[in-house]
Formats: C-alpha cells, structure tokens, sequence
C-alpha cells in the first residue's frame, strides 16, 4: 500500500508498553511519566489484530517497541504468535537489552529476527548516570548472549552533547571488534525533554568531519533513515540517523502503534486515529488503517519549531 506521495508503508512500528526499567536523562523526567492504566493498554490480542490487518495490506517489516518491550509479561509467547504470520519477513525488536541475559535465547527460538540495542556509552559509571541507575555489565552480558544465539545485533547510541561525545570513537570501533552496526542518532525534541535536547544536540554532521576515515556506503534498504559509513576492514557499518539535520521524511515507510492503540502515520505529528475504540466495540478496523495512508503527511515539522505533546516512551521507540 503506498501513501498519496507514493511510498510504500510496508513497515510497522508496535509500542507494547510505555514502561521502561530506565529513566534515561533524555527520554523521560526524573520522576518518570504517569504510566497508561492496565486496561488502557491493547491487549496481545488486539494487537495481533492490528498487526495481521497491517501484514493483509502488504506490511512486511515488524518492529516490537516500548517503553521497554521486555518488562511486559508473555512477550515471547506474542513474538511466537506473530510469527506465525508468515508473510511477515522482518521481525525485530528495540530494547535496553537488560531483559536479554535471560529472553534472547527464548526470543529468537519463538521466531524474532533482530534486535536494536539502546546503548549510549560504554562507562559503566556515566551508563549509571545517563540511565539513572542502570547496570552496564548487564547489558554487555545480554548483548554477548543475544550474539551467541544468533540474533541480529544493531547498537542505538543517542549522541548527548557534554555528556557522551567523546565516546563516538569507542562506539565507532566496535564495528570493527564485534563486528557489529552501530547507529547515532540526533536528539529529537519531543514532549518533556524539549529544553534537554536543544541543551545537549549534537549534529550527525559534525561526526562526519571529526572522522574522516570513515567511507560512505550504500544503503542495503533505501526507505532507511540512516546513511552509512564502514571503517576500511571493518564487518560491522555506522549509521547516522539524523531526522534534524538531513531529513529522510521522502523515504519513510513507517506507521506506528501507541500501546494503548493509537496510530500515528508520523513520529512527529500530533495526528492520531483511534484503533483501541473501534477494537473493543467491534467495529471494523481497516477503514480507520487505510486513512492512517491517506493523511500520512508528507514531512516533519521539526524545522518549524512544532514539535509533538507525547513522551517518547508513550509512542514507541
């Protein structure tokens, strides 16, 4: 199915919960967000229904997201249902990988593909910092398990201005040491964190300058955010997602699911359609995903300034 400027949406993003086991400086205040009632959430059920609507219009491509999509219970169980749908070609999850030490192996037998690892530095004392608590050793140990079992690794790093900076080069080399991509992704403004990110943004382009050795390549999927880079002999490749300073909006070919059933054509539009009422007062739910095609905008309006009411933790990452 493509939109009214003819891409192809054939990628859906599905928050399952907005809790999270962390409270990183730039995605949530101190105190954390008032969490969405149990009964708010979709339940597995209704989410499969979504998701299997989406796949009959041709989505291939699923992404699992929170919060934190592993503190939600059964997610293993709703990994194996999924799928099963069979068109489904792409099943990948975003995580703090904190739950991988003991789900990765369970997670890729019920069928997941890939995972996205937020990880945005790797001294265990600033990732106690930056995450208000965490345990880095965790991480790295969930990491190593999901490599052994053979998931697909990708590490997110969020590039904090003052904060992480001076670890892009360490992040940059573990393409090389584990083989891996790594991906820095620009502070985006968004809910409470708006005076944070303009505090601490740090441009994908001033990346580019500072390591020059890095060589552009060719991006395997085109409707990617990110541009790519590779260190000569190196297996793993970095990406820079950069929705502030080179937009990608011409090439998106994603809609996402709130978790507690709101569907948003973009990131970074205040525009929702509400699938939760419909669902749970069985009524048909395709004409309200084919509108999600026909109002999906044409662009962010981060440049002007608009940006949206929602914590990201609320939408999915």
């Amino acid at each position: 199915m493509r939109d009214q400027f003819n891409r192809d949406l054939n990628y859906l993003r599905v928050s399952i919960t907005d809790r999270c086991n962390l409270r990183c400086a730039y995605c949530m205040p101190e105190e954390g967000v008032e969490h969405m009632p149990h009964d708010e959430l979709l339940s597995y059920e209704e989410l499969y229904t979504v998701i299997d609507e989406f796949v009959k219009l041709g989505v291939k491509k699923l992404r699992i997201t929170g919060g934190e999509p592993l503190v939600r219970k059964d997610v293993v169980n709703f990994i194996e249902k999924v799928a099963s749908l069979k068109q489904l070609n792409d099943i990948a999850m975003t995580t703090n990988g904190i739950g991988l030490v003991e789900l990765a192996e369970p997670l890729k037998k019920a069928g997941l593909h890939r995972v996205n690892i937020s990880l945005d530095t790797l001294n265990p004392e600033r990732y106690k910092y930056i995450t208000r608590g965490g345990d880095l050793n965790i991480v790295l140990k969930g990491i190593l398990i999901a490599k052994e079992v053979g998931l697909k690794i990708k590490i997110n790093c969020v590039v904090n201005k003052g904060i992480n900076d001076d670890e892009i080069g360490q992040f940059i080399q573990l393409t090389d040491t584990w083989g891996v991509d790594v991906r820095f992704i620009e502070l985006m403004p968004i809910g409470q964190n708006i005076k944070y990110a303009q505090d601490h943004f740090y441009s994908n382009e001033l990346i580019i300058k500072q390591f020059p050795d890095l060589i552009p390549v060719i991006a395997e999927d085109p409707s990617s955010p990110a541009r790519y880079y590779q260190l000569e002999g190196a297996k793993g490749k970095v990406g820079l997602i950069s929705p502030l300073s080179c937009n990608f909006c011409a090439y998106c070919n994603r809609l996402r699911l709130t978790p507690d059933g709101k569907l948003k054509p973009c990131l970074h539009s205040d525009i929702e359609i509400d699938l939760k009422n419909a669902l749970r007062n069985n009524q048909d739910i395709l004409p309200l995903i084919l509108q999600s095609y026909e109002i999906k905008p044409e662009k962010h309006l981060l440049d002007e300034h608009k940006m949206i009411v929602r914590q990201m933790s609320q939408i999915g990452g």
